[in-house]
């Protein structure tokens, strides 16, 4: 057996209604004033507002900064870390989508006292130092699995992703609270249930840091998500199948931040970037294109996925066969949950596409970890295959 590490979250706690005693938590860490990232959509919606409450007969400090966008750019995330700073706070709250635990790992790295580190120092991987301040998460999508990973993601410049990846993002406690996700609109539901499914998928073939506890929730993510998130995206009132997808998404993250994602993720991001898709959907959107072209290097490793996914799919064949069946059953999942299938339908024009590609070349910290070696004309083709 080859040599790995994993890691993860110290704890994970995974209860209906659990962010209505987030105060009885931070208690229990020693916690004396708080910081709750979020976004103006959390706001808006009040999802926060129990756990806000739960403050209310404790002396610990709250501070809420709400301004958190999707692809945060490096401005917000600098405005999160002087608000940190200025409150003095000891611990950082993660509460949101992927934006908002992304913006609250670097927070907890950068207003930490002793930090003599900037933004731009950590991008890449491994080069955070130092200490962070305690880090909570609570996700309130099923999808990004970021309250369990290392990675966190900023918008450079106009329209560049950068990741900085380091264990320290690895937070304390993960609060998975299906309750918040109650609420959510069927399009975030399926796209951020793609998003997982695309992390378990390419943990399960990446060619670097590939170990059998990543296979192994990659699998139970799947079998877990497949199972679920036809019944969240048309029935989202179903606690037991919003559970399942929030479980779901939190193994994916599990296991992606132990065997890094690949090529659809960096086809994607200059999606998000340029054109502000949402980060699941812009996954999705090339998920099947990337899949055949790592038919190549990859099909067994699908063909091993096709039962989990599609339980009820009579795959036969040779390994090749039942991959290619996987992808087109992918590609009607994808239609029957509501999701957009081309780029032309997100308003790209065809000319924008070799831009798309040079920028998804720049993504090498992907790239490298993608089973079938990608040129600058394959990710044209990947991109001309999704239009």
């Amino acid at each position: 057996m080859q040599a790995f590490t994993f890691s993860t979250s110290q704890c994970i706690i995974c209860e209906m209604g659990a962010a209505s005693r987030l105060a009885e938590i931070c208690q229990q860490q020693g916690m004396q004033s708080v910081l709750l990232i979020t976004d103006q959509g959390i706001k808006q919606l009040g999802l926060h507002e129990n756990a806000l409450d739960s403050f209310n007969k404790t002396n610990i400090a709250v501070h809420v900064f709400s301004d958190v966008q999707a692809d945060p750019p490096e401005s917000v995330v600098l405005k999160a870390i002087e608000l940190a700073k200025a409150a003095n706070v000891d611990a950082i709250i993660g509460f949101g989508g992927g934006s908002s635990m992304d913006v609250a790992k670097i927070t907890a790295l950068l207003a930490h006292p002793k930090c003599k580190q900037q933004l731009a120092d950590i991008y890449g991987i491994n080069n955070a130092r130092g200490e962070r301040l305690p880090l909570i998460q609570v996700p309130t999508t099923a999808g990004t699995g970021s309250e369990v990973t290392q990675v966190a993601i900023v918008t450079s410049g106009e329209t560049t992703k950068m990741g900085a990846v380091t264990p320290l993002f690895l937070p304390d406690i993960a609060v998975l609270d299906a309750e918040l996700t109650m609420g959510l609109p069927p399009h975030v539901t399926a796209a951020t249930g793609i998003d997982a499914m695309v992390h378990s998928i390419e943990a399960y073939t990446s060619k670097v840091k590939r170990n059998p506890i990543s296979d192994l929730m990659a699998k139970e993510s799947l079998r877990l998500m497949a199972g679920n998130i036809q019944t969240a995206v048309h029935h989202g009132s179903d606690k037991k199948a919003r559970e399942a997808m929030l479980l779901a998404a939190m193994l994916a993250g599990q296991a992606f931040a132990n065997s890094p994602v690949a090529a659809v993720h960096a086809l994607a991001y200059p999606l998000g970037g340029h054109f502000h898709i949402p980060h699941g959907l812009s996954n999705s959107l090339v998920l099947p294109h990337v899949m055949r072209f790592n038919l190549v290097n990859a099909a067994d490793l699908y063909a091993e996925l096709a039962a989990i996914i599609f339980p009820d799919e009579n795959f036969i064949g040779t390994t090749l066969d039942i991959s290619t069946l996987l992808i087109e059953n992918i590609e009607k999942l994808i239609s029957e949950l509501g999701l957009p299938s081309r780029l032309k339908e997100m308003d790209i024009s065809a000319d924008f596409l070799p831009t798309l590609a040079e920028d998804a070349m720049l993504q090498v910290r992907l790239l490298d970890n993608n089973p079938r070696e990608v040129s600058y004309q394959d990710a044209l083709a990947i991109y001309q295959a999704a239009y």
